[in-house]
């Protein structure tokens, strides 16, 4: 699940032109009316297409909740998660009024007007997990509500191949591999997933204060682990007959044909894994890997859902009790049952079966490895480039500190 920031130009062209909006923003009402004939409540709502019948069974289920209060229109529409910022913030006053989006763009959306702080501050945060919250919020104010806790990447594995100890190491898992003339997989051509090889090296990256720019170590020539023994880490796999760089739906299918028995991925593809390996299905932490002598953890960024209610919306009060509707306990329940994903409310995730579930298990385990993922939109597609010449093999055997260095300087550009 590739996350981007991108177009931060754009954002902030909308906060000067907002800015002097603030005062006429098009809410019809601070309080769904309760007086005289239901009046007629029209509000769109943008979701991820898997999640389609869930949204439209929670929406359904809000309608039959206040029948009669009003004359609800409730339209759900198709929109990428990972794009929603961009979509939104081309004409906010035809936006959505109720959205669920990744965690990595509420900077963006909140600086640009599109959100304006919650209510209910205080029971959002007692009913919802502290990094939840976090996530949720810009310097400490609630701006949207927690969702999931689930949006971060671990290692999914085939019993049939792989012991509890096999699974440790990635030298050992790629060995088994190429034992069976099977794979093992990762996005390469993510940058999200690319930040597992620096993560737990001393390294970092992340970013500045002004919510925008970057700052990027990657290319550090001292210390006990430099950026060029990352480098060299990660084509000694990328030469792996056991290994291979492949997309989402790339490693599903090898999953689904059997050429996979391992893979870095989320709980979206658990129950699909599932049903193709059976019994044999696991899941866990990421493993150490082998870094200039070192045996070092992989890391993994980590995130959640959110659902965020327009500050356009006509209909601003009805927009917050429906955003707050697709965010509750039961609903999170809901969302666990049919799709698989890790609730963010505290009442739900410590449910038997969210607690005895692979995936919400691995991810839990991983989760001390993670680090909240705050980056600039710059730092994408540098990370891509970089590891996409690493798993071709460096064709043009390009100098790995001057592949570093150029990735710093563009990842921290202003």
């Amino acid at each position: 699940m590739k996350k981007r920031i991108s177009r931060w130009f754009a954002a902030m062209v909308c906060i000067a032109v907002l800015a002097g909006c603030q005062g006429s923003r098009g809410k019809q009402e601070k309080e769904p009316s309760q007086e005289g004939n239901p009046e007629k409540v029209e509000l769109v709502v943008w979701g991820a297409q898997e999640d389609e019948e869930l949204l439209r069974q929670i929406i359904g289920n809000f309608e039959k909740q206040h029948q009669g209060e009003a004359d609800f229109q409730i339209t759900f529409e198709v929109q990428g998660e990972t794009k929603c910022k961009d979509v939104l913030l081309e004409n906010l006053e035809e936006g959505a009024d109720v959205f669920t989006f990744a965690d990595d763009q509420l900077n963006a959306l909140a600086a640009a007007g599109a959100l304006e702080p919650l209510a209910e501050d205080a029971k959002i945060r007692s009913e919802n997990l502290e990094a939840a919250v976090e996530a949720a919020s810009v310097n400490n104010i609630l701006y949207a509500y927690p969702l999931t806790a689930d949006n971060g990447y671990f290692m999914y594995y085939n019993k049939k191949y792989f012991t509890e100890q096999d699974i440790k190491t990635l030298d050992r898992m790629l060995e088994i591999a190429q034992e069976n003339d099977k794979r093992i997989t990762m996005d390469w051509s993510s940058a999200w997933y690319v930040y597992s090889f620096f993560g737990n090296t001393g390294m970092e990256v992340g970013l500045n204060t002004d919510g925008i720019t970057n700052f990027c170590t990657w290319n550090q020539k001292e210390g006990k682990i430099r950026g060029v023994d990352v480098a060299e880490a990660m084509g000694r796999i990328a030469k792996n007959p056991g290994f291979a760089s492949r997309t989402d739906t790339e490693f599903m299918a090898g999953v689904q044909d059997g050429t996979v028995i391992a893979g870095i991925s989320g709980v979206w593809n658990a129950v699909a894994i599932e049903e193709a390996w059976g019994r044999d299905f696991g899941a866990a932490k990421l493993p150490i890997y082998t870094c200039r002598g070192e045996q070092v953890q992989m890391a993994s960024f980590s995130g959640c859902k959110l659902v965020g209610v327009n500050a356009y919306s006509r209909h601003y009060a009805w927009a917050s009790k429906l955003a707050e509707w697709i965010a509750n306990e039961e609903n999170q329940k809901l969302r666990f049952q049919l799709r698989g994903q890790g609730p963010s409310n505290i009442r739900a995730s410590q449910s038997p079966a969210v607690q005895e579930a692979p995936a919400i298990a691995a991810l839990l385990e991983q989760s001390e490895y993670a680090q909240l993922q705050r980056v600039g939109g710059k730092f994408w597609d540098p990370v891509t480039e970089f590891a996409g010449i690493i798993a071709a093999g460096n064709p043009d055997h390009k100098n790995l500190q001057e592949l570093l260095d150029k990735l710093v300087e563009e990842v921290t550009a202003r």
